[in-house]
């Protein structure tokens, strides 16, 4: 969530960043509603002030025996009660309104991100690795969601039979390989000094809005139907209703909700594997054969909450350590950083790990890093203290990235390790994980 005192005091600044990013917050509108506010708080000061005046005169005029002046007072004091009373039910409109504005406000780009309209604007800083040249070894290399079924280890057909289209089955090695993977990569990030979680799959609004996820991206999340105790969040959202979590990211960092931590605590490095859920209600048509945008998938993410002053060193740390999976199972990739019109609602800063696929003869991505600054933290109510250096607590910053999304990265490794007879090679690192397993046929 942005401050409001920022905005208030750089409406240009704030401006200019909404037209970079694409969005059509209105800050006029914010500006307008926040002037009506801080108009009435000295009003109603002053009309308190007046009513405590009035209840004093009261008693002595009461004392004086001048009853029919007190009876006036008190008609006094009554009509500003009413007043006040009619000021207040107009501020907290008003405060609802400036909640909600801010509740649906994008976070601003960080000064070093590139200014575009969207991913064709995006800057490629990096690639690691060669793509195979399977016209060099002879044979035309299928696509995972062909070569799976052939093997016998996805079966989308019964994911319709089971749920619907968008969904996936494993089985046998196919089952043992996604396993695998999130196992080493679980066992990369605690060799890097994560901690590991195991977390719920079902998260309330609150958790969902600190990420940034509500208001404004409920269409893309399953819901429960749960009996709702009647309150709201921010955006109209109603409290009390359950969301299958679209990421870890939404309950890694809200796992210290509304806590002051230690400075020295900082920074905390978080991961954990959940099978995630998104509707992808606005994306339809994009990428509807495989395993690459389906409703359900794993993933092992990654989160880290750090000093602001560490924030952007710790985003290129998280970032190399999602590369380095990606190393370590010989899959070719790039780094991109998105520009302002393709990043996500909550971040200020993000990069994209892409994973060569020869079905699209191309760049995918499957993973994404992203610095949120305090955007998270504002919205989490997540702050630190550290009184050596400063009075008081401080909001820190939220770090979040994919190591890795499982389903894509799985998708990579049997396209990029197939044969000309049909079978997959295990690379090498996730052989241990599979009972020593070396080729899948």
């Amino acid at each position: 969530m942005l401050d409001a005192k920022f905005v208030r005091e750089n409406p240009d600044a704030v401006r200019a960043a909404m037209k970079s990013r694409g969005s059509n917050w209105d800050v006029d509108e914010f500006l307008a509603l926040d002037e009506k506010r801080r108009a009435i708080i000295p009003e109603v000061e002053s009309l308190q002030a007046q009513r405590n005046a009035a209840s004093k005169q009261i008693g002595a005029l009461m004392k004086e025996g001048k009853r029919d002046a007190a009876e006036a007072a008190k008609a006094e004091v009554g009509t500003i009660k009413d007043t006040i009373a009619d000021l207040d039910a107009q501020r907290s409109e008003i405060d609802a309104q400036v909640r909600h504005l801010l509740a649906t406000a994008p976070n601003l780009p960080d000064a070093s991100v590139t200014i575009g309209g969207g991913e064709e604007d995006n800057v490629e800083l990096k690639r690691w690795g060669t793509p195979r040249d399977f016209a060099v070894e002879g044979f035309e290399p299928q696509a995972h969601w062909d070569l799976g079924p052939a093997l016998g280890i996805v079966d989308f057909e019964r994911a319709v039979k089971l749920a619907e289209s968008r969904f996936v089955v494993l089985s046998g090695a196919g089952a043992a390989l996604n396993r695998a993977l999130m196992n080493f990569m679980i066992d990369q990030h605690l060799n890097a000094g994560y901690k590991e979680w195991w977390l719920p799959v079902l998260a309330n609004a609150d958790t969902l809005f600190g990420s940034g996820n509500l208001p404004k991206f409920e269409d893309d999340l399953y819901k429960t139907k749960t009996e709702s105790d009647g309150n709201a969040l921010e955006g109209g959202v109603t409290a009390g209703q359950l969301y299958l979590t679209p990421t870890a990211e939404t309950t890694l960092t809200s796992l210290h909700r509304d806590e002051v931590l230690e400075g020295k605590q900082l920074p905390l490095r978080y991961t954990a594997y959940t099978p995630c859920f998104r509707e992808e209600a606005g994306s339809a048509g994009r990428d509807t054969r495989g395993m690459i945008r389906v409703h359900q998938f794993d993933k092992v993410e990654m989160v880290k909450l750090t000093r602001p002053e560490d924030s952007f060193e710790a985003l290129e740390d998280m970032t190399q350590q999602g590369e380095k999976i990606l190393e370590l199972l010989g899959l070719p990739y790039r780094r991109i950083e998105l520009c302002t019109g393709d990043m996500g609602f909550s971040s200020a800063k993000t990069y994209d790990i892409e994973a060569w696929l020869p079905s699209y003869n191309d760049y995918k991505e499957i993973s994404s890093c992203s610095n949120c600054v305090d955007f998270q933290a504002r919205r989490a109510n997540l702050k630190y203290r550290d009184p050596e250096n400063f009075k008081g607590s401080r909001y820190l910053h939220t770090l979040n990235g994919s190591g890795q999304a499982m389903g894509r990265c799985f998708a990579a490794i049997i396209e990029n390790y197939q044969n000309a007879d049909g079978s997959v090679t295990v690379p090498e690192v996730l052989r241990p994980y599979m009972r020593g397993l070396e080729v899948i046929r």
